[in-house]
């Protein structure tokens, strides 16, 4: 006999395994809730993973105890000290308090789907009051698969679980961007305050925040009207400062600057030159192109900050600073640039995002390249 089930109350049963022999008789006991019928599946699941070898000694390992040993032994060594805190947020504040409990090899593809529901229904999965967006539900589920494949790796589970469940689709989010009347707009509006270089730049190139802000002076070759995106800077939750290399060897780039914008910078370099003279030696120099007077890293809450700020005065309302990228890449290919260019100057990993990520602009461009195709045909046919 390779297994059998023991009654052990009302609708409680133990399944006893007799395990391939060691030298000596090994028998493994595992309880199992419910019907009788429940418990033979059950014998009949297990004994399918032993003659597989599938099999994994049931252990007391919790959800909650494998996902911060596996943020310590993986993660750790493995994610960009930004992921790592992402991480730490999500897994500590969302999926332990849900199903932290749970010993990891008694998981099941319904809790975690139990969770899922619960948190876009307005009971976040941590139990707090509030809901969370489709968009961050998926972004747990991607962190809880990623893990929980490395646990079948180690040999801790036979089956990712997270396989089985079926995350939430996030709803796509149009973007905000400005047509040239907002940009002029919004430039004016900032051009007495502390932030029209980094707005103006932004507008000119489409940097991210975090490019901008890690911007060095060594970085920008104002003679060749070009720059470097060779490093980010980050806030840490703690309020560390961290400068990081570009995610992806697409984002490490060399950006073209048009006329005006190597006339803003120049403008701004000479003012910012001299402010420290006056400020004196009392400043950190980090030869970052923004920075407070004294030299030190600007938090990048402050820009968007005072982005909302400015923008709201002149009516733009809804528009964050990211999407001053968007406007670059949209009045770039508005304006017939090959999206091939784009991608670049953006540092796309392809140009199949930039694409994606901007087909609401691609209806225009088609319709004028089909009426430029039709007028090309007529002046042959005319010749």
């Amino acid at each position: 006999m390779r297994g059998h089930i023991v009654k052990r109350g009302r609708n409680s049963w133990s399944i006893v395994l007799d395990l391939p022999r060691d030298g000596k008789r090994r028998q493994q006991w595992v309880s199992v809730k419910g019907t009788k019928k429940d418990a033979e599946r059950r014998l009949s699941e297990l004994l399918h993973q032993i003659d597989t070898g599938s099999f994994i000694k049931p252990c007391k390992v919790t959800v909650a105890d494998f996902l911060r040993q596996w943020l310590q032994d993986y993660a750790t060594m493995s994610v960009r000290p930004t992921t790592l805190q992402r991480y730490k947020g999500i897994v500590e504040g969302h999926i332990i308090p849900a199903i932290g409990n749970i010993p990891l090899v008694r998981l099941q593809p319904s809790a975690v789907q139990s969770c899922y529901t619960k948190s876009l229904n307005g009971a976040r999965l941590d139990g707090k009051p509030g809901h969370l967006t489709a968009k961050s539900v998926l972004e747990h589920h991607r962190l809880l698969k990623e893990a929980l494949s490395h646990a079948v790796k180690w040999g801790l589970v036979s089956r990712n679980v997270a396989d089985a469940v079926s995350p939430p689709r996030p709803v796509h989010r149009e973007m905000s961007t400005l047509d040239s009347e907002g940009v002029h707009a919004l430039l004016e509006a900032a051009k007495e305050t502390d932030y029209y270089a980094i707005f103006h730049l932004s507008v000119y190139t489409g940097l991210r925040r975090s490019e901008l802000l890690g911007l060095r002076w060594k970085d920008v070759s104002l003679e060749l009207a070009s720059l470097s995106v060779v490093q980010t800077m980050h806030r840490l939750p703690g309020g560390q400062t961290v400068f990081l290399e570009p995610k992806t060897a697409k984002s490490r780039r060399l950006v073209a600057l048009s006329p005006i914008a190597v006339l803003a910078l120049r403008e701004y370099k000479q003012k910012q030159q001299a402010l420290r003279t006056l400020i004196g030696g009392i400043f950190t120099d980090n030869d970052l192109v923004f920075s407070h007077p004294d030299g030190t890293p600007i938090h990048p809450d402050i820009i968007s900050q005072a982005f909302s700020r400015i923008s709201r005065k002149v009516g733009l309302s809804g528009v964050r600073f990211h999407d001053l990228r968007h406007t670059h890449a949209t009045l770039m290919l508005q304006q017939g640039i090959h999206p091939k260019i784009v991608q670049e100057r953006l540092g796309h990993a392809t140009i199949a995002v930039t694409l994606d990520t901007y087909s609401h602009v691609l209806p225009g461009l088609q319709e004028a390249a089909a009426l430029r195709f039709e007028e090309g045909l007529q002046r042959a046919k005319v010749k």
